[in-house]
């Protein structure tokens, strides 16, 4: 390996990045546009769970005052409740779930609406129950609170949108362009100079690492200046999970883009690759009580295990001894990868 020819195609993948404007900047973009609006949706102290409506109410609008409903329900927090002009409307709004529930003002008996396919509503229901309920259950329950700093949502949900980030940079960046290349004869024109396949396929992993790790970096001081995330572990730590998340990652690129010739067939094994990682990597939600099987399937991905050591680190204040077993899955995926993309990497079609 001449680390020359390998610093050469470095050097020009890095710039072909650099020099598109719009990948370039939709890079930083994107994750900085889906924390802010977690933030500001989920951030703040109004953020509401469930949504309740209330009719008549004229205009329609949304309720910050006492109306006539069962003071204990309206108190209840994370429920926005919204003001509709008639029943009708408050029905349509309810079997499109668009509200949880529908509630007539008035005195009691106070007439209702509910959804019984809505989860929410069922919910919302049991809490309106509730409160026309007497006060009797303290003798029967025993409040505690957990002790300790809480983990704000966009806390816990940053790591994901940066592993997501990370992700699809690395299966598209690496896998769709040199498909590409490969399509268009430049990978044939390749063959021709003293370049080896492994000097090659090194030096698209290190430049998409590079670009990774940058854009992670750029985007973390952005997004922490704006939102003050909290880091309870080692931020070296941290670095160091990232930074094996993307060797794990672009290798899985690699492995896709060592035979594909077709961009569309590719393309469409890459939305199959990374839609499941998405979903049941723990990207926006936890899954957490899911079936056993969708958990197997889930503990497969690289993707899983690198967002599970990030916050162990960032909201536990988890040692990287803490987070090994994460560790040493992501090097095995990614000396596995290697090995397959390097043995199966062709430059013709």
């Amino acid at each position: 390996m001449r680390f020359k020819r390998l610093w050469a195609m470095f050097a020009a993948r890095n710039l072909e990045f650099f020099r598109d404007r719009a990948a370039f900047g939709w890079n930083f973009l994107f994750p900085f546009l889906i924390v802010a609006g977690f933030g500001i949706v989920f951030g703040g102290k109004s953020f509401s769970e469930y949504k309740a409506g209330v009719f008549p109410v004229e205009p329609p609008m949304a309720i910050h005052h006492r109306v006539e409903i069962p003071e204990g329900f309206q108190s209840s927090r994370y429920v926005e409740f919204v003001g509709i002009p008639s029943l009708e409307a408050g029905l349509a709004l309810l079997k499109h779930h668009k509200i949880d529930l529908l509630i007539q003002r008035g005195t009691a008996p106070y007439a209702y609406w509910t959804n019984e396919s809505s989860p929410k509503g069922y919910i919302l229901e049991k809490m309106l129950i509730a409160s026309l309920q007497p006060k009797d259950t303290g003798e029967l329950l025993s409040r505690q609170v957990v002790q300790g700093k809480e983990v704000r949502y966009i806390d816990w949900l940053f790591p994901g949108v940066l592993g997501m980030n990370m992700m699809f940079s690395a299966l598209w960046g690496v896998g769709f362009v040199v498909v590409r290349y490969r399509k268009n004869g430049v990978l044939k024109r390749l063959k021709a100079t003293p370049l080896t396949a492994v000097e090659y396929l090194s030096a698209q992993m290190l430049s998409r690492i590079f670009l990774l790790m940058f854009t992670l970096i750029v985007v973390w001081i952005g997004c922490d200046v704006i939102f003050s995330f909290n880091v309870a572990g080692s931020y070296l730590d941290l670095a160091l999970v990232f930074f094996l998340g993307c060797l794990s990652l672009t290798s899985m690129g690699l492995v896709l883009a060592s035979r594909g010739t077709s961009e569309e067939f590719t393309s469409g094994v890459l939305n199959f690759i990374s839609w499941p990682m998405m979903f049941l990597s723990e990207v926006w939600f936890s899954i957490e009580g899911a079936p056993q099987w969708i958990k197997w399937i889930a503990a497969t991905f690289p993707l899983t295990h690198l967002l599970s050591a990030a916050r162990k680190i960032m909201n536990d204040g988890a040692g990287l001894s803490d987070v090994m077993p994460e560790v040493m899955i992501l090097l095995a995926t990614t000396v596995v990868c290697l090995v397959i993309g390097a043995s199966l990497f062709s430059w013709n079609e």
